[in-house]
């Protein structure tokens, strides 16, 4: 039996104030975050709803969320005659709910009232800052064929990353019968499940939660009525664990949880592999995201190597290696960027300002002559003069001041930060 396509709504968790992406979210939700040099984060769950024939999508924020209102109206304009829509929550103060989200399962329950409003039979709740293509309908069906309460998805993983994870153990029908939060590794012992000869080859016999859930409508209605219960991940399906039919849905897939600098920098980078993890050349998984009126890319005497470069860039650098290019860039010549992911800029300055901008001495929008940068992330609209040198790495301890962050050996260039020439970051 397959689920109507109607009886399901999405539920994307935009996330809470995202300050361990800081300052990439100083001024901007996590979900609206850049990523891989075109889209936003939150482009990644809407595409796997659409991709799986769920199109009608609520997206839940409630910090610095303007960019992603001007995102999403940009983006998810569907037809007039059909019932698709993305709709953005905010946090908003009510006679019932004085204050702010309080966690993932209070920010469903503030907003249970405009879910209600639709027809539906499941929800499918779903994080917005992971990385990863899934066809959802495979898990509903298999949530409708044995009738769970929660269907829960779940990444086979080894025991170095388990004590990252909430690990949960299943029975021989994949029913979730045990659960157990960022266990030690002594435990691990305990908490095999059955998975795949590929994953057990692997060595990956652990489940992992992925943050995805199914929840048939009632039972969503019912937990939401206990307001004690703020989180799903810490209490919601804890305290379902022996009381409800979970059903574990397994996906052997690439996923990856963009939950700190590093990973989000890792994830961007890799990208540019030859057979990269992540596919954004998937036929049957197309990212989508807003549509630019942009030229083409122009290039010169520039070397390019294990690279992405998004639409709209002039570029005169002398090399760009493993590297992420985003919209609009403009990098002088001589400059050489290895191992970046660089944002791009939201608009082109026309010759009279970059002419007025000369005239004052003031250093344009972009990256200028003969610079170097290397293990570094660059925000938008930034103004990098000649002659910088950014080399960042493990040598570098983690620093913040109103230009760069350093996280990790990753240096980020503040959004919209002017750095002037020969300014030096080693």
């Amino acid at each position: 039996m397959k689920a109507k396509k109607k009886n399901v709504i999405a539920i994307i968790l935009g996330g809470g104030q995202g300050s361990r992406l800081y300052p990439l979210t100083e001024s901007r939700s996590k979900p609206a975050v850049p990523i891989g040099g075109k889209y936003r984060l939150v482009d990644i769950p809407i595409s796997n709803c659409m991709n799986s024939d769920i199109y009608r999508m609520f997206v839940l924020t409630q910090f610095n969320s303007a960019s992603l209102n001007a995102h999403i109206k940009n983006t998810y304009n569907f037809s007039v005659f059909s019932h698709a829509f993305v709709d953005i929550l905010a946090a908003e103060q009510t006679p019932d709910n004085p204050t702010w989200f309080q966690g993932t399962a209070d920010a469903v329950r503030q907003c249970m009232p405009h879910f209600l409003n639709h027809d539906f039979d499941y929800a499918l709740i779903l994080s917005g800052d992971q990385l990863y293509q899934m066809d959802f309908n495979d898990m509903i069906e298999e949530h409708i064929k044995n009738q769970a309460d929660i269907t829960i998805a779940t990444l086979p993983v080894n025991a170095k990353d388990a004590p990252e994870f909430g690990i949960l153990k299943t029975n021989s029908e994949s029913c979730i019968e045990s659960f157990i939060e960022k266990p030690a590794k002594e435990l691990l012992s305990d908490w095999k499940s059955d998975v795949s000869e590929q994953m057990k080859s692997e060595e990956k016999h652990y489940l992992a939660s992925m943050g995805i859930y199914i929840f048939n409508k009632n039972l969503l209605v019912d937990i939401m009525s206990n307001k004690e219960t703020k989180d799903f991940g810490k209490e919601i399906i804890p305290q379902a664990v022996g009381n409800k039919k979970i059903l574990s849905y397994q996906y052997e897939g690439y996923w990856t949880d963009i939950g700190n600098i590093d990973s989000f920098f890792e994830a961007n980078i890799g990208l540019t592999d030859d057979i990269p993890k992540f596919n954004l050349f998937d036929n049957d998984n197309k990212i989508y995201t807003r549509p630019r009126l942009l030229p083409p890319s122009k290039f010169q005497k520039t070397l390019v190597d294990r690279s992405l470069i998004s639409e709209g860039c002039i570029l005169n650098a002398k090399e760009i290696n493993h590297s992420v290019i985003g919209i609009r860039s403009r990098i002088g010549d001589g400059t050489i960027i290895q191992n970046c992911y660089i944002m791009g800029n939201d608009f082109y300055q026309n010759l009279d300002d970059m002419n007025a901008d000369v005239e004052k001495s003031k250093i344009l929008i972009g990256i200028g002559e003969n610079c170097f940068i290397s293990n570094a992330i660059v925000d938008k609209n930034c103004r990098i003069g000649n002659d910088v040198y950014i080399n960042g790495g493990k040598h570098l301890a983690d620093f913040s001041n109103e230009l760069y962050a350093i996280k990790e050996g990753i240096v980020v260039i503040k959004k919209g930060a002017i750095l002037p020439d020969n300014y030096k970051i080693n």
